[in-house]
């Protein structure tokens, strides 16, 4: 009976040593640059909430893809787009019920100085920007956006051979921000929460949506921090964070 009562003791001391933080698991997320602050933010509210730890590798959203095609290790792809991620559903790389937006994108022209860029875009319709600074539309969404609402606004012809390409939306934006180019085209989220500068947000009719899309890996399809950080992306909390970074949510 000792022995008995002996390894029933030893059993609930076990189990309540079974806190969510003890089972706690990692969860390795490619994110597209863009969402870099608020993917942060996200990932110190899930981790608090969850005891799951959270690694996030940024680069531009054709970088990631390539890497994850090359079977990188990345459990969870946050894109910029939607080509991508069903791309990789369509490969048998992810994992097709996990997809779907959780960011729509906005493009914004800015600049550190505080008196150049006007109200209605002038100074970019009237092509008086000596330089201008965009994403590598190859490789980033944010990039071809960019060049698509040039072209709309009639003005690419003008700008084409001035651009200064970054390699990523936050590279690009660092040139803007440092004085490198006098403006750039960058995300919305990049400067909604920075009084610093100028800024014309632009028409989205100038564009087509950016739709950022978010995918369940192969790699992470039996990791449960993976499929837990999948459905924080779809929770209020999330959603809050992610609109308040300047995003539109569908």
């Amino acid at each position: 009976m000792k022995k008995y009562m002996h390894w029933i003791a030893t059993a609930a001391l076990s189990l309540s040593l079974l806190s969510p933080q003890s089972m706690a698991g990692e969860v390795n997320a490619a994110v597209a640059a863009n969402f870099t602050a608020a993917a942060k933010e996200i990932a110190r509210e899930f981790e608090k909430q969850t005891g799951h730890q959270v690694k996030l590798s940024f680069a531009s959203t054709g970088k990631l893809y390539a890497q994850i095609t090359h079977e990188a290790p990345f459990d969870l792809f946050l894109a910029a787009d939607a080509a991508r991620p069903t791309k990789l559903v369509e490969s048998g790389q992810a994992v097709a019920s996990s997809l779907f937006t959780y960011a729509v994108g906005q493009l914004v022209l800015w600049s550190a100085d505080e008196t150049l860029i006007d109200a209605e875009g002038f100074i970019l319709k009237e092509q008086q920007l000596e330089r201008l600074a965009i994403a590598n539309p190859k490789t980033a969404p944010y990039g071809a956006a960019a060049v698509e609402a040039l072209t709309n606004l009639g003005v690419w012809h003008h700008y084409q051979d001035s651009t200064v390409r970054g390699d990523s939306i936050a590279q690009t934006y660092q040139m803007a921000y440092t004085g490198a180019v006098p403006a750039a085209l960058v995300a919305r989220a990049q400067v909604a929460l920075d009084s610093r500068g100028s800024s014309w947000l632009l028409p989205t009719s100038l564009y087509s949506p950016i739709r950022q899309q978010a995918v369940l890996l192969n790699h992470g399809a039996d990791n449960q921090a993976a499929q837990a950080l999948i459905d924080f992306l779809h929770s209020g909390t999330a959603r809050a964070i992610i609109e308040r970074y300047g995003y539109g949510l569908e």
